[in-house]
């Protein structure tokens, strides 16, 4: 393991190209300039939303051309700060760049409010009398559904201007962890290895050596242990938030009020969480039990999880390998969507170097009017092919829905933002599968499947649960510590695994590993995601280019539906339980596959 590399040591073939947003960083600033000039042209609008549609329809393309710009200049602050979050430059300029955005919010408040003043009926006459109006009409009657829950016009512009202080939690955890968070070295064999966060969850977390991956865990859980009141004071602070939030606007709960944007009923957020929890517990025992007796482990620790089971069979592949394989897993979606990947690979908009101060995990950034950019980092391992497919699978969705609908209906609801980056996944494990007979290949693709429904339907969905149990803790008026997270987690991953883990200290900690508590309800979309794709892939596998025909459909449509509309366009009725329970059986019928592979 060599050392750290600083950001301007990495080839530059591995990191993204940022041109294609600002070529410079005078054109950068100049661009927020043009973009506090336009808003303050907008502004112009004000008291006037009720004068008719014509002036109606130019408000809103004029403010949707702005919401573009300031995509781009968000984007390239962002994607700046995530390549290297020990650079002072990037830090002021993502700084600098949500005061801006947020002194922007606070002055164009007026619109939203103004338009949920306008008397019942207006909008709809104005929608029929401009044809201009009714690729917003989605949009605006989404905003008037939140018409109950709505403040005064100053209350709103006061919250709007404070979005800058109302994101600190999320920021404090991120300067925490990538910039201040320091690990000590380990020793393994008298050879000495350096840990990070990347490393470990990259690398050391995934290590055929049992001494390495405990030692490196051992260094881990230290300094997470070391930072436990700092980042619970901003989880609690971001969770406070939220709970204030939703009792100002009178909602029932946080969970009703961080729902509603995702157009998702409270019985769906909870149709996940209780089948997969409950269904899923036992095949996953199962699969630890085996990976246990497989690798004649002493005992079943939290950081024994993610252990390869057949590490003497794990291809490396290089990133090169990795584009080639995808791409070609992907061809069965069409001349369209795959330009889309080989493009990306091409043009360098996936960063995959690994540097100091680089944000861990993995990420698309889709730009509107530009395109996606994806931050990986590489570690020549075959689960990062599968992570990269993942990314791609956003990069291809957002690119077609951004080419099909204007701005205002590209996004499609949080919900379904998963299915189609879990898809990816899953072809081109069908890809793999069909390419070879060997029976220990076989065997190794299946461990892949069943990693991507760990990431899913474990690690993310066990974060969700202890979001669920965190805001029904906080609406109680519980106070939220350190030893409150721990505790709680510790009882989410208790419930999970029963007597299949061995519990230790270190994996109560898990709650300050993941960004996604700083995200609304964001965690357990992962598992509604692949839900969906699961069972849409089957009927791509079922029906051939019917279903791909459809997906196409979906992808393209982005979020000019509901999720529930989308889903079902695709063929998949996630009103109920019953594709949960499938996917589940199908994640059950790939462990009994794998014991008898192993038999």
């Amino acid at each position: 393991m060599g050392k750290m590399l600083a950001r301007n040591e990495v080839k530059v073939e591995a990191t993204w190209n940022l041109d294609d947003l600002f070529a410079s960083e005078e054109e950068f600033e100049s661009g927020l300039q043009d973009v506090e000039a336009q808003a303050a042209r907008l502004t112009r609008f004000k008291g006037r939303l009720g004068e008719g549609a014509h002036v109606l329809l130019e408000c809103l393309n004029e403010h949707e051309a702005l919401m573009e710009r300031i995509g781009k200049i968000s984007a390239y602050a962002h994607l700046r700060q995530s390549e290297d979050g020990t650079n002072p430059a990037n830090l002021a300029r993502a700084a600098k760049t949500g005061d801006l955005v947020s002194r922007i919010k606070s002055s164009l408040t007026f619109l939203e409010s103004e338009l949920l003043e306008l008397e019942e009926g207006v909008i709809d006459t104005y929608i029929h009398q401009e044809e201009g109006l009714k690729s917003y009409a989605r949009s605006l009657g989404l905003l008037l559904e939140t018409k109950p829950h709505r403040l005064s016009p100053e209350s709103e512009r006061v919250l709007a201007s404070l979005s800058e202080v109302l994101g600190a939690p999320y920021r404090i955890y991120l300067r925490g962890k990538l910039s201040d968070m320091t690990f000590d070295d380990i020793s393994v064999r008298e050879e000495t290895m350096p840990v990070s966060f990347r490393l470990y969850e990259n690398a050391y977390e995934m290590s055929e050596d049992t001494e390495l991956r405990r030692e490196a865990y051992a260094s881990f859980t230290k300094s997470l242990l070391g930072s436990r009141h700092t980042f619970a004071e901003a989880y609690a602070t971001e969770v406070k938030k939220q709970v204030v939030l939703s009792r100002l606007r009178g909602y029932e709960s946080v969970t009703d009020m961080l729902l509603q944007p995702q157009q998702v009923t409270k019985e769906m957020y909870n149709h996940i969480h209780d089948t997969i929890l409950s269904e899923l517990a036992p095949h996953m025992r199962r699969l630890m039990a085996l990976k246990k007796r497989v690798l004649g482990l002493d005992r079943m620790l939290f950081c024994d999880l993610k252990a390869p089971m057949d590490p003497d069979f794990n291809p490396s592949i290089t990133y090169e390998e990795a584009c080639a394989a995808i791409t070609d897993s992907l061809a069965i979606l069409g001349s369209e969507y795959t330009d889309i990947v080989e493009t990306a690979f091409a043009n360098r908009w996936v960063d995959y170097a690994d540097n100091i101060g680089k944000s861990t995990g993995a990420f698309c950034s889709s730009v509107y009017g530009v395109h996606s950019y994806i931050l990986v980092t590489w570690a020549d391992n075959m689960r990062g092919a599968f992570t990269l497919a993942h990314e791609i699978g956003h990069a291809g969705h957002l690119m077609l829905a951004a080419r099909n609908q204007r701005m205002t209906n590209a996004r499609p609801s949080m919900y379904f933002i998963e299915a189609p980056s879990t898809m990816n996944e899953l072809l081109l494990a069908d890809h793999l599968m069909s390419k070879s007979q060997d029976k220990r290949m076989r065997r190794w693709i299946i461990l892949q499947l069943l990693s991507t429904y760990y990431h899913n339907y474990v690690t993310h969905l066990l974060e969700a649960e202890l979001q669920r149990r965190v805001y029904a803790h906080a609406t109680a008026d519980q106070p939220i510590t350190a030893d409150t997270l721990s505790s709680l987690k510790g009882a989410v991953l208790s419930d999970f695994w029963g007597d299949a883990l061995e519990l230790d200290e270190g994996a109560k900690l898990t709650w300050m590993r993941q960004p996604h508590y700083y995200m609304g309800l964001y965690p357990y979309t992962y598992a509604a995601g692949l839900t969906a794709s699961t069972a849409a892939a089957q009927l791509i596998r079922e029906e051939g280019q019917p279903a791909v025909d459809r997906w196409l459909q979906v992808l393209k449509a982005g979020g000019s539906m509901t999720p529930l509309e989308l889903m079902s366009l695709a063929g998949v009725d996630m009103t109920t339980s019953e594709p949960i329970s499938r996917a589940v059986a199908y994640v059950g019928s790939l462990v009994d596959e794998l014991e008898s592979l192993y038999a």
